[in-house]
């Protein structure tokens, strides 16, 4: 998120989505939510509750602390690429829709009619998009290292922010909320920066726990089931 006039944020306060862009991506956060709560309860693991918290309540806390931009503003972390990269998609983005709820109702951080569109584009977009372009970058590059991760995890988190913030400047376009040349140009000018700062923290949080607990980096289902076949078949 980048501070400057809140209709050009990426956490859209109330009064500026029309009715028809409201209720839209409220149809959309609410499918996310409901799907999102039957994978992570079909996929459970013992570990998925406690760090669901643990992430939480870090994204939380690092969404507090600003860094300056060129220009006398300043933005934070979104944090949904690094949900991903942790939890997965599917409890990357229940996390970050926690956030957005709290943020909205305790610290009017988002509006709470606006909620819909925030959990759309830096949850659905932040946490999947982000994802999704994180394992794809680690196929091309043909390793499951470190540098891998890390490379993967940069770029999507980088990426994850400028498609959020180019689809809210066509949201409070379509919404007769700002012009949308108006909108675009600030958005991706400020997000352009912003997401340099979203992968930087990205990265230097996976770098530490990549040291220290390299087991909380999600592994997709399928490749947790290969890994397990060869402990047992090692065994």
């Amino acid at each position: 998120m980048v501070f400057f006039p809140h209709h050009l944020a990426l956490h859209i306060p109330d009064g500026f989505l029309n009715v028809p862009v409201t209720l839209l991506t409220w149809i959309f956060a609410i499918v996310l939510i409901a799907v999102s709560l039957n994978r992570v309860q079909a996929e459970y693991q013992e570990r998925t509750v406690p760090l669901m918290g643990v992430c939480a309540a870090f994204i939380f806390a690092a969404q507090m602390i600003n860094f300056p931009i060129p220009g006398g503003t300043s933005g934070h972390l979104l944090g949904g690429t690094l949900a991903g990269v942790l939890l997965g998609p599917w409890a990357g983005s229940l996390v970050m829709t926690v956030v957005f709820i709290v943020q909205a109702f305790l610290f009017q951080d988002g509006g709470v009619t606006a909620l819909g569109a925030n959990i759309f584009n830096m949850g659905l977009i932040g946490t999947f998009g982000g994802y999704y372009l994180y394992r794809s970058i680690r196929n091309a590059m043909g390793r499951d290292d470190s540098k891998a991760i890390l490379t993967g995890a940069a770029i999507a988190a980088w990426v994850s922010v400028m498609i959020a913030a180019i689809v809210c400047a066509f949201q409070l376009a379509i919404s007769g909320a700002v012009p949308l040349p108006v909108a675009l140009s600030a958005m991706t000018f400020w997000h352009l920066m912003i997401g340099i700062g979203e992968a930087v923290i990205t990265v230097i949080a996976l770098s530490y726990i990549l040291k220290t607990r390299p087991d909380l980096i999600h592994r997709a289902p399928r490749a947790a089931r290969e890994d397990m076949s060869r402990s047992y078949s090692s065994r």
